[in-house]
């Protein structure tokens, strides 16, 4: 067995089994880096060296966790909760209900989809915004599972389609990486090649609301962030948050640091007296404590990447599966986009998997014949499929640290098991579609 096979199969076992993702990465690792040749003192080293990688992220959302609490306590959620709630007062009116639901859904898929380009802050706007509303899905009995799908949505499909934001990383990513391997490609040829995946992306969106669409009862839990909506919000410090906000984001741009463009924001609360400094340590330990889970797996994720690196076996598998399915073209295609997939599962980012995917797969598609669009499309999609659905990837960690405030909120049964159905298979489908297309 390859030790990518066992390592990521081991990995989401545990995790199924609701064992804790970050014991389940460690073990994972472990038992694949000793199933790839490694000896335990070659895969700890492996690991522990590969941690290293991780920590900045892991300060970034810690810091960013505590920006977002401290600006939770400004009244700016509040505002936005009481005007959805005006909607839905009278309890009985059907009408009322379903616009209310709607209001929910477009407002944190423009959210998702803006975190990713016109206002790059990822996943930061999630345990701003969604804690909040928690309150208003309960009364609305709105399946959780069905915004953690629409949140993954919003923080996956831009960036593999539109290449402004974290898509023109994504999208530079791939094309440097091709180059790299031996094949030149336009950096604007990208969004025509995933134009097709996206395009299952929405596919897969739609699936999800007719799967979630009926009630879900949860129980009503009284939370830190909105137990006080009757309280007269003081507008000074609405101005002062969004001024705090504005240059947050400035700055995350302009230094291309979260860690950077958090300190700025928290300081403009400091300063202008809206973070009180007697109030201000707790506040922000209790952010960082938010966050601290995802910090904590995409440090694991690091270190388990590290290992599956290490002993080499990634070649192998894509080698040995091309050496099953020699000659034919659709069956060589449909197991890279497998093999993406379970690399990207493991590692947790598809950012990540195009350099180790990238070097292997160019010069297999060019041996098969396959156009400049089909590669494009084949490395883009592979690198992108896993990220829905991966118990390590920001994309689902991110949509539960909002969701399960209230402690109600599976992260790998309501987010990781409901995003890979709907849409790392329909991103196979259609990217496999898309790559013969190309042909």
């Amino acid at each position: 067995m390859n030790a990518v096979l066992i390592a990521v199969g081991v990995m989401l076992i545990l995790s199924l089994l609701r064992i804790n993702v970050v014991l389940s990465l460690t073990v994972g690792a472990i038992i694949g880096g000793l199933a790839g040749g490694l000896n335990i003192t070659e895969t700890i080293k492996a690991f522990v060296d590969g941690l290293g990688g991780g920590a900045t992220i892991a300060l970034s959302y810690a810091l960013l966790g505590g920006f977002a609490l401290a600006i939770s306590r400004t009244g700016i959620p509040e505002v936005l909760v009481k005007a959805i709630l005006k909607i839905v007062q009278n309890e009985g009116d059907t009408q009322k209900k379903g616009a209310a639901k709607a209001l929910i859904f477009l407002v944190l898929l423009a959210m998702a989809i803006m975190s990713q380009n016109l206002i790059p802050v990822h996943i930061a706007f999630i345990p701003l915004i969604v804690p909040p509303m928690i309150k208003i899905m309960n009364m609305l009995q709105i399946d959780r599972r069905l915004i953690a799908c629409i949140l993954t949505f919003g923080l996956v499909m831009p960036y593999m389609f539109i290449p402004a934001g974290f898509g023109l990383i994504y999208q530079g990513i791939i094309v440097d990486q091709m180059a790299l391997a031996g094949l030149d490609v336009a950096l604007g040829d990208v969004p025509k090649a995933m134009a097709i995946v996206a395009l299952g992306m929405a596919v897969g969106l739609v699936g999800a609301f007719v799967a979630y669409r009926k009630p879900r009862q949860y129980e009503n839990v009284e939370l830190e962030t909105t137990n006080d909506l009757n309280k007269e919000v003081n507008k000074l410090h609405i101005i002062f948050a969004a001024v705090a906000l504005v240059t947050s984001i400035a700055v995350q741009v302009m230094t291309d640091s979260m860690i950077v463009g958090s300190i700025a924001g928290i300081i403009i609360l400091y300063i202008t007296g809206t973070l009180k400094v007697k109030e201000a340590d707790a506040v922000l330990s209790d952010g960082m404590r938010m966050m601290a889970f995802v910090g904590f797996v995409m440090i694991s994720a690091n270190g388990f990447s590290a290992v599956i690196n290490a002993t080499g076996d990634v070649e192998l598998l894509v080698s040995g599966a091309m050496d099953i399915f020699n000659g034919n073209v659709s069956i060589a295609v449909l197991i890279m986009l497998i093999v993406g997939l379970i690399v990207t599962m493991g590692i947790g980012s598809s950012f990540a998997t195009i350099p180790i995917i990238a070097a292997i797969f160019v010069p297999i598609a060019m041996e098969l014949g396959l156009s400049e669009l089909a590669i494009i499309c084949l490395i883009g999609t592979a690198g992108v499929l896993g990220d829905a659905g991966s118990p390590a990837s920001d994309s689902t960690l991110g949509p539960t640290a909002g969701l399960n405030v209230d402690g109600q909120h599976n992260h790998i049964w309501d987010t990781c098991v409901p995003t890979f159905l709907f849409y790392n298979i329909p991103q196979i489908i259609f990217g496999w579609i898309a790559v013969v297309f190309f042909l």
